[in-house]
């Protein structure tokens, strides 16, 4: 199977899409995913996909589309059949594919059909230079085989997995390398200004993966040859996605890094919260190249791009890589015990602050992905709960109660996992395995009480227990009261009205505009106190200590007045160094298998 990508025109955002079949079967299917591995949500890619043809010994011949994704080639058996269409590509995200007149990007997932029955035969893969590509380069984790010096040209692939686990990038971006455990890494970024720290950048992600590969390798190397980061530098965006040897990112323009000052080295990491949030990006899609790519569910043994592909485990793949996420970032020395355990508590209050816990277990959350967690809605954190999140915290809790029982490490299970699945599918039982050899005890009462039950997490005892100091502060005002909010443009609008609290009580629903509040009269005959609102913080010197107030509310274009009796006050956690050198112990652990 050999394809050829092309820019059909730049303007109208279509790339042009050959496939030559050498052996083609007798009436040849052929298929287009309807998922990306990595984002559970079926996207039917086959949408975009424009006017295909067939053609064989240099005629046209029929081809039938047999349902949303798969067609059929009413061709000969055993002589060269060529396929040709358009994609139409303008989704920016790392799941599709994009194209203007200034970049292009593309998962082969979105572009490349499947040939029914020869997905293991190898695939070659054509990125041709044109008129409209002058002066572009191409970055992407396949295999060249003639390539020229901007990467333009063939490349390889062993089978149809490999195509579609290696997307490109290409466009003017900008470009460098470094190594780190003895394998050349590239990063790529698009879209930065020429004010972007590359230097900084290059050096934070080398001792990010310096640390994950010293994590699960001590000083053997990576199980990859090359990897390559592809980063696109947008006004507001955000998100990852996982491959083998490469994966694609997208940041806000104003979380890169920016240059130190004359006479500086570099500005200070906690000026600027969101290159924090950009390198935990970064060192979660690393650490999935072990725990997901190579180290993964039983189920996605082998992918079915056909349709859902379930498991109950998102809560460790996920859940895990971002417990380890931000606690590599500590280790690589790039953020401070201070900054480590703030964003612990960040994401405790998340998870706190869903009501969804109490309704449905990390286990299920993880099954639900499909319908659920990609398809969030105003009433998503009342139904669910996040598996990144809580299942993060379930590591936590983990890792911290055998660290507490001193027989072993989170760490040493993970490597424990790695060895004895030898880099492969895994199930819960093996975890269970794994915490039992090396915890010196059973494990399953922790994970059907953490991870198949909808029971509160241990996290207080745990984190005082490494030496973390566990306390509280007054919630946010929108917790308080039960709601999340937009504020754009002077309009509040309530987006989300949480079970159980004030507002819901009071009979707010989502998608309600707020537009002021009323007090009762002072004295009787006056008249009542009205004000009109634009942001939520206006509320309380508005409210003073009244326990009552009525909300004014524009739903459906009909004005109501809501009573809403003012919350008592509720908490955030927060966290803070108690023991130093016992958080130490945790936080700074290198210790390798």
């Amino acid at each position: 199977m050999r394809y050829t990508v092309a820019v059909s025109s730049a303007h109208a955002h279509l790339f042009a899409v050959t496939l030559q079949i050498d052996e083609p079967a007798k009436n040849q299917r052929l298929s287009l995913p309807v998922w990306i591995p990595g984002s559970y949500l079926v996207r039917e890619f086959s949408q975009h996909l424009l006017q295909p043809s067939a053609w064989q010994n240099g005629e046209p011949i029929a081809i039938k589309q047999l349902d949303k994704h798969r067609w059929q080639a009413q061709a000969e058996a055993g002589q060269p059949l060529e396929l040709r269409y358009e994609v139409y590509a303008f989704d920016a995200s790392v799941r599709t594919a994009f194209l203007d007149a200034e970049r292009g990007f593309f998962n082969a997932t979105s572009l490349c059909l499947q040939v029914l029955g020869q997905e293991d035969q190898p695939h070659g893969l054509e990125i041709v230079a044109g008129k409209a590509t002058q002066g572009w380069e191409v970055a992407t984790g396949l295999t060249p085989s003639d390539t020229d010096a901007q990467g333009f040209g063939h490349y390889l692939a062993q089978h149809y997995d490999e195509l579609a686990d290696c997307p490109v990038e290409m466009g003017r971006f900008w470009s460098a390398s470094f190594t780190a455990g003895g394998v050349e890494h590239r990063f790529v970024v698009a879209g930065a200004g020429a004010w972007m720290d590359g230097d900084r950048l290059i050096e934070d992600t080398r001792k990010i993966c310096e640390t994950q590969i010293a994590f699960w390798h001590g000083t053997q190397p990576p199980p990859f040859s090359r990897y390559v980061f592809m980063l696109y530098a947008s006004a507001d965006g955000y998100g990852g996605l996982e491959h083998r040897n490469s994966t694609a990112l997208i940041c806000q323009r104003a979380d890169l890094p920016r240059p130190a000052a004359p006479g500086e080295k570099h500005a200070a990491l906690k000026a600027t919260d969101g290159y924090t949030t950009l390198l935990g990006l970064i060192s979660h899609e690393y650490f999935h190249t072990w725990n997901v790519k190579r180290l993964r569910p039983a189920e996605f043994a082998r992918y079915d791009y056909n349709h859902e592909n379930y498991t109950e485990l998102l809560w460790f793949f996920e859940g895990f890589t971002s417990y380890y996420d931000d606690l590599m970032l500590r280790r690589a020395g790039l953020i401070d015990d201070a900054t480590y355990l703030k964003l612990v508590a960040k994401t405790i209050n998340q998870v706190q602050q869903t009501p969804g816990r109490l309704v449905q277990t990390v286990a299920q959350a993880s099954f639900d992905a499909w319908v659920k967690y990609y398809r969030m809605n105003e009433n998503t954190p009342n139904a669910t709960v996040s598996y990144y999140t809580k299942g993060s915290l379930v590591a936590l809790c983990l890792d911290l109660t055998l660290r507490a029982e001193g027989h072993s490490t989170l760490d040493a299970v993970m490597r424990e996992l790695w060895q004895r699945t030898d880099g492969g599918p895994m199930r819960e039982a093996d975890l269970l395995r794994a915490l039992k050899r090396l915890g010196q005890r059973s494990y399953e009462g922790e994970i059907g009480a953490w991870v198949h039950s909808t029971d509160e997490l241990p996290l207080s005892s745990v984190l005082q227990g490494q030496g973390a100091k566990y306390s509280h502060d007054k919630a946010p005002l929108a917790q308080q009261l039960g709601v999340r909010v937009s504020e754009a443009d002077g309009a509040l609008v309530l987006k989300t009205v949480l079970r159980g609290g004030a507002a819901e009580a009071a009979g707010l629903a989502a998608n309600d505009e707020w537009l002021g509040v009323e007090f009762a009269p002072a004295k009787r005959g006056d008249a009542p106190e009205a004000w009109r609102i634009h942001k939520l913080d206006e509320l309380p010197a508005l409210r003073a200590r009244r326990a009552e107030l009525t909300a004014v509310v524009a739903r459906d274009k009909r004005l109501l007045r809501l009573p809403l009796k003012w919350p008592t006050e509720s908490h955030a956690v927060m966290l803070a160094v108690s023991d130093a050198a016992k958080l130490d112990t945790w936080l700074s652990d290198t210790r390798h298998a």
